[in-house]
């Protein structure tokens, strides 16, 4: 009985201390940004300035930038259509994009 009791006792702490972790995450993000439109520099744990724009490298033209990233992972600049904007939000999504 002990160890169901422990397990059972541990499952619910690790359930409530993942809610508690979404619940900060979502106030920081809401905090952040009220309309919105800069939510994935923290979805995706991109470094970012004191406004809080994600700070990535443009493939497009080879300059760092600091930027918006919406939800979808495009940052402001994305031009729907163009094989280096493409590739760039891919990256964002994957984790993988450069930063400085």
């Amino acid at each position: 009985m002990d160890d169901r009791l422990e397990r059972v006792l541990r499952q619910q702490l690790r359930k409530a201390g993942r809610e508690f972790e979404e619940a900060k995450r979502a106030y920081r993000e809401g905090k952040r940004d009220p309309d919105d439109s800069n939510v994935g520099t923290a979805r995706y744990d991109l470094p970012s300035d004191e406004d809080g724009r994600a700070r990535i490298v443009c493939r497009r033209y080879a300059e760092r930038r600091s930027k918006p990233v919406d939800a979808e992972g495009r940052p402001a600049c994305f031009e729907s259509g163009h094989p280096d904007c493409e590739g760039c939000a891919e990256d964002v999504r994957e984790g993988c994009v450069e930063t400085w």
